[in-house]
Order: C-alpha cells, then structure tokens, then sequence
C-alpha cells in the first residue's frame, strides 16, 4: 500500500475548495448558517432580564406585605415533605453491611459448634 504523502494531500484538498471572491463574501448574496435572528424576533427569551437593585431586602419596602406567588408554598411543602420522607426511609432502612453479616455468621457457626451458648435456651430449661 503507497504511503500518503501530506504535502500532497493538502494541495489536493485546497485545490478542490471555491475560491473566494468579492461576489461570494458579500453578506447579501451569502446564506445565513443561523436561525437566531428569526428566533429572537417571536421570543423574549434573549432580552435582559436584569431587575435594577432597589436596596430593599427582597425588593420589599418596610411596612408592606410580602405577596407569596403562587408555586412557593408548592415547593416548600414538597421540598420539606420530600425531605421528610427520604430522612425516615433513611432511618429505617435495613442493614445490610458486610460487618453485620460477617458477625452473625460467625455467631451462628460459633452456636453450632457448642463454642456459644445458644441465646434462645433459658438457662432453667437447659437439657444437659
């Protein structure tokens, strides 16, 4: 197989690319690659949405009320009672670590060798 020479290559490849003109670089006959200018002009989503600083905390003069909008109290009382839930599953969820399961084992084999005495047995009803 013939080794590609880059020198080469790159001749062949800006050979095959158009030459630039005058003509071709001029923005009206060249065709936009962009939809932005036909997005910006039905949305409002690129306008500034910067709030001038008031100096009041919150934007809230003293001595007026608060006006809640309407999905606040909907993300409070999700938020908190998500966070509820997750802390109680969390509490009771069940052991299942490696240390816990090695101890049990090793309590389980010790009982079944006579090493332990079985805790289940009351000391009065032993039958030795």
């Amino acid at each position: 197989m013939p080794l590609i020479q880059p020198a080469r290559c790159a001749q062949r490849v800006t050979a095959s690319l158009p030459s630039r003109t005058p003509a071709t670089t001029h923005s009206a006959i060249r065709r936009s690659i962009s939809t932005s200018q036909s997005l910006r002009s039905g949305s409002h989503a690129h306008e500034d949405h910067y709030d001038p600083p008031s100096g009041w905390l919150f934007g809230v003069r003293p001595g007026e009320k608060y006006q809640n909008e309407g999905w606040e109290k909907v993300w409070v009382y999700g938020f908190f009672g998500s966070l509820a839930l997750g802390v109680v599953g969390y509490a009771f969820k069940p052991d299942t670590s490696i240390q816990t399961w090695a101890l049990e084992e090793a309590r389980r084999r010790l009982e079944a060798e006579g090493i332990l005495p079985d805790p289940d047995l009351k000391k009065g009803n032993d039958a030795n």
